[in-house]
């Protein structure tokens, strides 16, 4: 049975385009100001804004922070990692273990057992997940992978356990078991709509099992592609898990 669900109302005047895009030039801004801002106060103060940026591309600015000269900043860049919660975020922070200063090393290990937990935890449904599909023939590589990377995000932070890309049967099944939880097998596919926005589709199917179960739609109009996909990317997310309920 084919579900299609879609939201129309993320336009310019409910989603003005000059917020969303507020989210990308801040990342960088700030990635830049941690970089190179000559106070280090300033640079804590990035630090602490790439913590709460939500966005899975500050790990990589806060890792290179964690090599900053100043004492202050390493240890906000390391408190920020972990309120990022980015797994990924827990290979350079380990790779810190020898800091010298109090603060920032028991930064780096409270933050290294927040990512550790999170990894650990109980997973809530076990997705393998495909990947994105431009079926625009318009987007960037690097958009695509931006919504790519949002979707992963929003899978993490919803409970979900990521299968690896090439898994047997009999593999997935086992963890299925250990668990006690459903699979599913998902992709997803942005495409352009007649209003000059963006439509987001996710197919979802039973893993390993594959058996077709339907999928969800949303769009959205009013901005450029990567701000329109920074709210769909975990939209179409929640969406899938509603429709299809992944946590029963």
């Amino acid at each position: 049975m084919r579900r299609s669900l879609l939201l129309l109302v993320l336009f310019l005047l409910t989603l003005p385009g000059a917020v969303v895009a507020q989210v990308d030039s801040r990342t960088a801004s700030l990635s830049k100001q941690l970089g190179q801002g000559q106070e280090p106060r300033a640079r804590s103060q990035a630090a602490q804004g790439l913590g709460s940026s939500d966005d899975p591309e500050a790990v990589k600015p806060l890792c290179a922070g964690l090599k900053d000269p100043s004492e202050q900043v390493r240890a906000a860049v390391a408190q920020a990692l972990g309120k990022l919660k980015e797994v990924a975020g827990l290979e350079c922070l380990k790779a810190r273990k020898g800091e010298t200063d109090a603060a920032a090393q028991a930064a780096i290990k409270a933050s290294i057992q927040t990512l550790q937990e999170l990894k650990g935890q109980t997973p809530r449904v076990y997705v393998h997940f495909v990947g994105v599909k431009d079926k625009t023939g318009e987007l960037k590589p690097e958009v695509v992978k931006f919504a790519e990377a949002r979707m992963k995000r929003k899978l993490t932070q919803m409970g979900a356990q990521l299968a690896p890309a090439k898994e047997s049967k009999a593999a997935a099944q086992g963890v299925l078991r250990k668990h006690g939880i459903h699979g599913f097998r998902v992709q997803a596919e942005i495409h352009a709509t007649e209003s000059g926005g963006l439509l987001v589709r996710m197919v979802c199917i039973g893993y390993p099992d594959q058996a077709l179960l339907g999928d969800v739609e949303v769009q959205a109009s009013g901005a450029k592609p990567e701000d329109l996909l920074k709210v769909l990317a975990p939209r179409i997310v929640e969406e899938a898990a509603d429709t299809f309920e992944w946590d029963t």
